[in-house]
């Protein structure tokens, strides 16, 4: 067996450690955020991501450049992950807590792959379906364990809710972008973000947050939001919406074992039986490899590629080393390999 079997290692790994990245900043958001209002948190929150997005940008001739034509989705992306998600989380943890709220948004890869499903006509195999059961049925033990006393904390516990549901939206909506230069998306989605929710926050006049809080929100911002966005919209390119939504829904364990660790006691052993069920779901995505003969139609767009993949045939003079990025034309072809629905493996089954 070759690394290149099994296709979908590389995008669950980018999602890993998305994953990773943003489950920690659950916790680390609720502590930080502590006397703050919602529209100020999300403000600072995505002030770092977007600074991570500028730093991270690639030059045209190694990334496609957004256009155009992708500033309603990129608005549409702003205003549910950029404003409405981080504005309900950052409510949310206020009134519950941050073991319960990193649980509940195991449900945001539930709605990322329903919409994926739907709206992209993903194909998902029994191993797919498989890992989505382990991963929901993990999410289900997590909250239940924490079902018994919700009741003082269901307010909290449903905007959570809502900021999962708004980042299910967000997520199938970066699909289209997944071939963009990451940094670039990243920089546009939270730049429009920031200013939407420092607009709200003054029009509410909530209090101002002291130096250290802001540059602590910035901080995690910069890691939890814009870096782990870069990882997921590469993900995406990687091996599709749905896969990378199932893959991300680790982020709420790793977020519920911070917020133990830094003292938070409302959860008991269910989290085991929970994380056991999650792991095993990553672990069905990290062995997916699958094969048939297939055939690619004429296709005509412009990405970060290389030549040594299969699928780039096309000819310079002289032959770039490495990635790089242009307008070019794929020609019809037949073959069968192990692949995943990225964006030259669309076709029906």
């Amino acid at each position: 067996m070759k690394f290149s079997d099994f296709p979908a290692m590389r995008g669950a790994g980018l999602a890993s450690l998305a994953a990773t990245l943003f489950g920690v900043s659950t916790p680390l958001v609720q502590r930080a955020g502590q006397g703050l209002g919602a529209f100020s948190t999300a403000a600072l929150l995505y002030a770092g991501a977007g600074l991570v997005g500028a730093l991270l940008r690639r030059p045209v001739q190694q990334e496609a450049a957004l256009r155009s034509g992708d500033l309603r989705r990129v608005v549409l992306m702003a205003l549910f992950g950029a404003a409405i998600g981080p504005v309900a989380l950052a409510w949310g943890l206020q009134r519950t807590s941050g073991t319960s709220a990193s649980l509940m948004l195991t449900l945001e890869a539930l709605f990322t792959v329903l919409l994926a499903r739907m709206l992209y006509r993903e194909q998902m195999d029994r191993r797919v379906w498989l890992a989505m059961l382990f991963l929901l049925a993990g999410g289900l033990v997590l909250v239940s364990d924490r079902g018994s006393v919700a009741g003082a904390q269901l307010i909290g516990l449903l905007a959570v809710l809502a900021a999962t549901a708004a980042w299910g939206v967000d997520n199938t909506l970066s699909r289209a972008l997944a071939e963009r230069d990451p940094g670039q998306v990243v920089l546009a989605k939270s730049a429009l973000g920031a200013l939407v929710t420092t607009a709200l926050a003054l029009a509410v006049r909530e209090p101002m947050p002291n130096l250290g809080r802001a540059v602590a929100l910035i901080a995690i911002g910069a890691s939890g939001y814009g870096l782990s966005l870069r990882l997921y919209l590469l993900a995406q390119r990687a091996f599709g919406a749905a896969r990378t939504g199932s893959v991300f829904a680790f982020a709420p364990f790793i977020g519920a074992l911070l917020a133990i660790a830094m003292g938070d006691r409302s959860l008991g052993l269910g989290v085991a039986a929970g994380g056991a069920l999650m792991l095993a779901g990553v672990v069905l995505h990290l062995a997916e490899s699958h094969v048939h003969d297939h055939v690619h139609e004429t296709m005509e767009h412009e990405h970060s590629h290389s030549h040594d993949d299969g699928h780039h045939t096309h000819a310079h003079e002289p032959m770039p080393l490495g990635e790089h990025s242009h307008r070019h034309r794929h020609k019809p072809l037949r073959h069968s390999h192990a692949h995943v629905p990225d964006a030259h493996h669309l076709h029906r089954h």
